[in-house]
């Protein structure tokens, strides 16, 4: 009887990692649209060297990548705000750009790259009129 790759990787003779490969495989062909999504930005977070949003703590200088969720102009009293959610897999981060009615590339599904001091407010994290970079495609 030919044993197959998925017997052998179950088997108690199989070779290290096999069995993690298996486990890796089910999981992405079992997985929904939003987890697997959350794990590619999170590979993309760790191969580019940013630090994860997880990761951050308030009066760091951070920087981190993701994709922009949502982008609303916020008209304030004082100073308009554009304000972008920051998913990057692990977690989500408001980038608050002040006196700004729109920023040209700055729409939902983009990719970019924020840098800036980490911080909270009215309990959300936040980074303010981060410098920014917007990744291609």
């Amino acid at each position: 009887m030919t044993e197959t790759r998925a017997d052998s990787a179950a088997g108690q003779g199989a070779q290290p990692g096999a069995r993690g490969w298996l486990s890796r495989t089910l999981q992405k062909l079992t997985a929904d649209d939003q987890t697997v999504d959350a794990r590619e930005l999170q590979s993309d977070v760790v191969s580019s060297g940013c630090a994860p949003v997880s990761a951050c703590r308030k009066g760091e200088v951070v920087t981190v990548t993701g994709r922009l969720k949502s982008v609303v102009y916020t008209p304030r009293e004082t100073v308009p705000t554009l304000e972008a959610e920051l998913f990057d897999g692990s977690g989500s981060v408001t980038l608050v750009w002040l006196g700004r009615r729109r920023i040209p590339g700055i729409e939902p599904g983009r990719r970019l790259t924020a840098r800036g001091r980490f911080a909270a407010f009215e309990g959300r994290q936040v980074i303010y009129n981060p410098w920014y970079e917007l990744s291609a495609g």
